[in-house]
């Protein structure tokens, strides 16, 4: 599954970047997060997600790769969900300085596996984009109020 989008902040891209890298903005952005700690490369993150009638409750890791500040990362993803199986996926991240503020540029990609996985493709996908659309929406909305 992929996803493009962007979005447009009213802040310079610094404060921008601050945001989007900060363990407290990203544990509010992620759906379903219950807890997110920072480690040596990146974060520990505990998220429930309900996919169908599949409800399962997930461990893993986040971490940010290529990090060229301020201006793009990747953060990536694997988490594993017991019986119900796992998760991994990451999104490429760019901030675009502009005179009224900085344009947030993001490409998503997921995929699923075990027990999830024969839920059927259309059922992840959609699911897939409406969690991937809720976090971009939530950053958005974070930055914005900021």
């Amino acid at each position: 599954m992929n996803l493009e989008g962007s979005f447009f902040v009213p802040r310079p891209r610094a404060q921008v970047w601050a945001l989007i890298n900060d363990p407290e903005v990203l544990r509010q952005a992620i759906p379903g997060c219950q807890t997110l700690e920072a480690v040596d490369d990146g974060y520990t993150a505990t998220v429930t997600v309900s996919i169908g009638p599949v409800k399962a409750k997930f461990s893993g890791r986040v971490q940010l790769l290529d990090v060229q500040a301020p201006e793009s990362y990747r953060i990536a993803g694997e988490g594993n969900g017991g019986i119900a199986g796992f998760a991994k996926g990451g999104a490429n991240v760019r901030l675009q300085e502009q005179d009224d503020g900085t344009m947030v540029h993001y490409a998503v990609d997921a995929s699923v596996g075990g027990k999830l996985a024969q839920l059927g493709g259309r059922l992840i996908e959609s699911t897939s984009r409406k969690l991937s659309q809720q976090f971009f929406d939530r950053i958005s909305d974070i930055a914005t109020a900021a």
